[in-house]
C-alpha cells in the first residue's frame, strides 16, 4: 500500500519533447516521452506560437488517438522570423506540468531513410556495382525541394564502412570492388539547402560484382 499511495502521490513528471519534420513544409511532428500513470487519468494540452511575445493567440498542436503522446503541426511558416514554442501541459488530478520546446522549422527537417535501396550488377563489369535508391514517400515534393544523399558501403563482413557524398542523384557506381565478395550498402538523405539532419540510414542492401 505505501508503494500505490506514493505513486498516487505523485503528479505528471518532466517531458522530454522533440519535433521533427519529415515532410517538409508540410507538417511537424512532435512527441512527448511521459510514463502514464495506471491509477489516475492524464490528459494533455498541445498547443503552439511563434515566440513568446506574440500577440497572436496560440494554435493547436493536434492528437491523434492512432497515435499517443504526439501531436502534428500543419500550419507554419517557413524561414520565420521567430523560433516557434511548442507547449506540452499534462494534467492529472494531482496537479500538472508543462513543458516549452522551442524550435526552427528549417533546423528539425529530418527525412526518412530512402527506399527501395538496390546494388545490381552492370555487364562486363567485374569489379563495380550500381547502387539505386528512391526518396522516401514521406518527402512529398522532391523536385521543388530536393534531397541529397550519402553513402557507405562495406565488404561483407568487415567492421568498418566506407563513407562518401553527398551527392544529389539517386543512383551511384561503386569501384574497384573485389569480384565475387558481398557488398553492403546504406544511403541516408538530407534537405539538398543542408538544413536539419541526415536522415536514419536506409535498409541494408547487397550485392556481389561478377
Amino acid at each position: 500500500m505505501c508503494g500505490l499511495s506514493a505513486t498516487l502521490a505523485n503528479p505528471p513528471g518532466k517531458l522530454g519533447v522533440q519535433c521533427w519534420t519529415i515532410s517538409y513544409p508540410e507538417k511537424i511532428r512532435c512527441t512527448w516521452d511521459f510514463k502514464p500513470n495506471a491509477y489516475l487519468p492524464t490528459t494533455f494540452i498541445t498547443t503552439y506560437r511563434m515566440g513568446l511575445m506574440s500577440s497572436e493567440p496560440p494554435k493547436l498542436c493536434v492528437q491523434s488517438d492512432q497515435e499517443p503522446q504526439s501531436c502534428l503541426i500543419t500550419d507554419f511558416q517557413m524561414f520565420a522570423d521567430y523560433p516557434y514554442i511548442l507547449n506540452v501541459t499534462a494534467i492529472s488530478p494531482l496537479g500538472g506540468t508543462t513543458q516549452l520546446f522551442p524550435f526552427i522549422v528549417e533546423d528539425i527537417i529530418r527525412p526518412d531513410p530512402p527506399e527501395n535501396v538496390t546494388l545490381s550488377n552492370i555487364v562486363g563489369e567485374k569489379k563495380k556495382l550500381l547502387l539505386h535508391w528512391y526518396p522516401p514517400r514521406s518527402w512529398l515534393y522532391p523536385e521543388q525541394f530536393p534531397l541529397m544523399y550519402k553513402i557507405r558501403y562495406k565488404r561483407a563482413g568487415a567492421k568498418h564502412y566506407k563513407t562518401i557524398g553527398p551527392y544529389d542523384f539517386t543512383s551511384f557506381i561503386l569501384k574497384g570492388l573485389k569480384p565475387g565478395s558481398f557488398v553492403e550498402a546504406q544511403v541516408a538523405a538530407k534537405d539538398f539547402t543542408d538544413y536539419g539532419n541526415y536522415s536514419e540510414w536506409s535498409l541494408v542492401a547487397t550485392g556481389k560484382p561478377r
